[in-house]
């Protein structure tokens, strides 16, 4: 399922960690990752590269492919995981029975659900903190 773009095709996939969600482009040419039209080793600067280029470097496949990506809502860490998950989505649709074994061993296809928990009314700052009870 490749769409067209300028004359370009392309394979989008959605990839979503905590509060984020990435949605990527992989062209099947050679270039390089922008991320909200920036570099991505720009965009996640304080970012070690082993994190967000692991579905490349697990698949053998980088520097083989362009992407883009949009990303919002979240912080750092849930934009990483975002982009992970997005980048491998992807590539499953690229060529699913060299890829997917591949990354789902190594975790990557996994939506992580976890997500902060909502403060509740009548206790202390946190989710769980409770007011201290006055013993005398």
């Amino acid at each position: 399922m490749t769409k067209k773009v300028k004359n370009k095709e392309y394979i989008s996939a959605i990839g979503r960690r905590k509060r984020s969600t990435a949605r990527i482009r992989l062209y099947t040419t050679k270039g390089q990752i922008l991320v909200n039209e920036k570099p991505i080793d720009e965009y996640f600067r304080g970012v070690p590269k082993v994190y967000y280029l692991k579905p490349f470097e697990l698949t053998q496949t980088e520097g083989k492919y362009h992407a883009t990506a949009r990303i919002e809502g979240g912080g750092i860490s849930g934009q990483v995981g975002a982009f992970v998950h997005g980048v491998s989505r992807a590539l499953i649709k690229l060529d699913p029975e060299k890829y997917k074994v591949v990354l789902k061993s190594a975790g990557l296809l996994t939506r992580d659900p976890r997500e902060k928990e909502r403060r509740k009314f009548g206790n202390a700052q946190k989710a769980r903190a409770k007011k201290q009870s006055p013993k005398r």
